[in-house]
């Protein structure tokens, strides 16, 4: 999972790390695949991702012409449904029901779940090997904070992975104080700078 919202909030650095050092046959999950030259971008650009598990991929022209050319599965999950279906693996549910996809092709394949006299999808839980997120700022124990809209998909993946690293653009020589915490440092395995 790679934290951000196009070039809101993404961890830049380590993404660049994972291209210098060709990192590939990932299996992506993000909001998105970016900008050809930005973050998770680079990733679709240098052929990296095998596989990219996000809600859309129009501002990539390179993520069309790999998914059309068979260089590239993608899965398309509606924003809300994606980043539902990742807070759900961190809270250990089962899954999630929305109405979102009923009586459409998303709903081909997955159990539908009548409530009320309403049918739902049943979304399964998305986790994943490891989070790559970003912070506005942390504190030597994890303990990070994300201003305004940073927050977007970092808060939730930071809690569906087996291992987290959060990239923040500062490091606090003192605690952060727990009101301003956003992400607890339980969460958080390793901190890149």
């Amino acid at each position: 999972m790679i934290g951000g919202f196009l070039r809101c909030g993404s961890p830049v650095k380590i993404i660049d790390e994972l291209v210098k050092n060709h990192i590939g046959n990932l299996t992506l999950i993000a909001n998105d695949t970016s900008l050809p030259e930005y973050d998770r971008g680079l990733l679709i650009v240098n052929k990296l991702v095998k596989k990219a598990i996000v809600s859309h991929i129009g501002t990539n022209p390179e993520s069309g012409r790999q998914l059309n050319a068979g260089e590239l599965e993608v899965e398309l999950v509606p924003m809300g449904t994606l980043v539902e279906r990742i807070r759900a693996a961190g809270a250990g549910l089962g899954g999630i029901l929305t109405p979102t996809g009923i009586g459409t092709i998303v709903e081909n394949g997955k159990d539908v779940v009548e409530v009320d006299g309403h049918k739902y999808l049943l979304e399964k839980p998305l986790r994943a090997d490891v989070a790559i997120i970003y912070a506005t700022k942390a504190d030597k124990f994890g303990n990070a904070f994300l201003d305004g809209t940073t927050r977007n998909f970092n808060t939730a993946m930071a809690t569906a992975a087996d291992i987290v690293i959060l990239e923040p653009e500062e490091i606090c020589d003192e605690p952060l104080n727990p009101a301003e915490i956003t992400i607890p440092g339980i969460f958080v395995d390793y901190i890149a700078f």
